[in-house]
């Protein structure tokens, strides 16, 4: 008797301890890499000893060239490699991203027309020696200049913050002209601190418009916030690109480009918001038709050329050369796109029906920027399909993983194409069908690997919604497109109780995006693990970092874990 109760006891505390191993939860640390640098490289490797010793299970690794394995230095391969060996030495799981959806530069490396497209609908062009371009030159804001002004605001304009207080027309430094527009001491007129001039637009809808101007910063704080917001009826916002303005830079051009939509009326507001201290100046604005600025050429995406009353179809190749942009997606490098670049004209061919002077009819279809450069993919296209499918396959060889993260993520852009547009499905229903096939992709390279993805596109308290972005209309649904056995990577921090009760309704396992670069570590990831404390089929957490800050990576585990 005396000699079977030790052994008990040691069977005892041996299952409580194996079973507080399984219970444990999943650590995972997330890791953009750049595998064509060596140093990139070493710091993973480092990263992931790192990460082991702290208990984490895996990493999740992430690289722009993902999108494109093809055409790389020996050595990028080589890097490869030795991550992969450096995992299984180290014992810690590669859990690679695939599927740009949303960010989709990296996967429109290979085709940049396989971006999402706005259309213009019967934009008037004219030939000009043996060219046909926007028949519209007119700068459509006359008062750009601010050469002159009322009692209470520019000449032109419709209203301005803190005219005569914290806005004023500036003599002394001007890019063109006898004066510009000069804004400091944000707060002197109202206490959020804005400095914006406004003007309603006349615009014609389903037309493209370059919106031009000139600007001058001396230490302005929260420059970010200086911006360009087009507002259409209800609310719709027809721009979301960023100027990308320093806190402090000479006399400097910003271009964007928009699409009207169904819109022929907006307004525009253009200077900062929430401003504290700085000067800015602004000058030689404009607004011109844009014209065929990051035109797409795919099936998906009809190109259109009428004579005035549309009554004949012009013919590509036979009445006109081949119709593209050069610098489509290749601004500076390829996946990268730009609107500050002339449009390309309409070359009229020898024997074409065109004669010059003749007014034409053109519809085409345009991808448009949001924020620092983010534009989306198409969401059916077939060839995005064969761009997907040769990635995943390309992962597969190189690292062979359990698991896939599928990078659905803020997919602003999208639902317009003719070919989207001719399914007769929302949004909504257009990404379900998406994910799915991605799915799908996976499952064909690789039968038994499991499949996360990011939360916000599936999740209807999050960007699953009415009125995202440029998105044509509700992505209601599109957690359809998802079946239980495709893991969530859930990081709603504002509803968290919401997301996470919604997914695990759905019967979805649930990895929780902790971190994301807080002060508080302990405070932000304990707030999670309460919201989680009921929620069945949450598995894990991941230290999210968009800068490459690992200084709370044991913290973090250490929190999680309860140590």
């Amino acid at each position: 008797m005396s000699t079977k109760l030790p052994i008990l006891a040691l069977i005892l505390a041996l299952f409580t301890t194996t079973s507080r191993a399984a219970d444990a939860p999943e650590l995972w640390v997330y890791s953009g890499v750049n595998f064509q640098v060596n140093a990139s490289v070493d710091k993973l490797i480092a990263l992931l000893e790192r990460a082991k010793k702290a208990g984490y299970n895996a990493a999740v690794i992430t690289d722009y060239k993902f999108g494109r394995f093809e055409d790389r230095p020996e050595w990028y391969y080589a890097n490869l490699k030795r991550t992969r060996e450096a995992a299984e030495r180290i014992g810690i799981e590669l859990i690679p991203c695939v599927m740009p959806i949303g960010y989709s530069g990296s996967i429109l490396q290979n085709d940049p027309n396989l971006a999402a497209g706005l259309p213009v609908k019967d934009c008037a062009f004219i030939v000009r020696d043996g060219k046909a371009t926007p028949a519209d030159t007119a700068n459509l804001l006359p008062g750009g200049g601010f050469e002159s002004a009322q009692r209470n605001k520019p000449t032109d304009w419709d209203w301005i913050d803190g005219f005569g207080k914290s806005s004023s027309l500036d003599t002394s430094v001007r890019h063109g002209g006898e004066s510009s527009l000069h804004m400091t001491n944000f707060r002197a007129e109202n206490e959020h601190g804005n400095g914006r001039v406004v003007r309603k637009l006349e615009l014609k809808p389903w037309h493209s418009y370059r919106l031009s101007l000139w600007v001058k910063t001396k230490d302005v704080e929260n420059i970010s916030e200086f911006r360009a917001a087009i507002l259409a009826g209800g609310g719709r916002s027809l721009n979301h690109a960023s100027f990308n303005t320093q806190r402090t830079q000479d006399w400097t051009q910003h271009v964007i480009i928009f699409n009207s939509l169904e819109f022929s009326s907006a307004n525009l507001y253009l200077g900062i918001w929430g401003g504290t201290k700085g000067d800015i100046w602004i000058d030689d604005v404009s607004l011109t038709v844009a014209g065929g600025v990051n035109l797409l050429r795919r099936e998906g995406c009809p190109l259109k050329v009428t004579n005035k009353d549309g009554s004949v179809a012009y013919e590509e190749g036979r009445d006109f050369e081949p119709w593209v942009d050069p610098k489509l997606g290749r601004v500076p490098y390829a996946g990268e796109f730009s609107d500050d670049h002339a449009a390309p004209p309409i070359v009229i061919t020898k024997n074409s029906r065109i004669k010059e002077g003749d007014e034409l009819r053109v519809s085409y279809y345009h991808t448009a920027i949001v924020h620092d450069g983010q534009v989306s993919c198409a969401l059916i296209a077939d060839d995005l399909f064969k761009h997907l499918k040769r990635q995943v396959e390309n992962v597969h060889k190189y690292f062979a993983p359990k698991r896939y993260f599928m990078q659905h993520d803020e997919f602003r852009v999208g639902g317009f194409d003719a070919e989207e547009q001719a399914t007769g499905k929302t949004s909504g229903q257009l990404m379900a069908e998406n994910a799915r096939r991605c799915v799908k992709v996976i499952r064909e390279v690789n039968p038994k690997a499991g499949v996360v993805v990011w939360c916000d596109m599936f999740d209807p308290h999050h960007n699953a919604r009415d009125s995202y972005y440029l998105v044509a209309n509700t992505l209601k649904d599109s957690w359809e497109g998802l079946d239980a056995s495709v893991g969530i990577v859930n990081w709603n921090g504002g509803k968290k109780a919401q997301s996470l009760g919604f997914f695990a309704q759905r019967g979805h396992e649930q990895f929780i995006a902790g971190y994301y670069d807080t002060g508080d570590i302990a405070g932000h990831t304990k707030g999670w693990m309460n919201a989680a404390a009921n929620v069945k089929g949450v598995k894990g957490y991941m230290y999210t970092t968009w800068r490459q800050n690992y200084t709370g990576l044991e913290k973090f585990a250490q929190t999680v874990r309860g140590n």
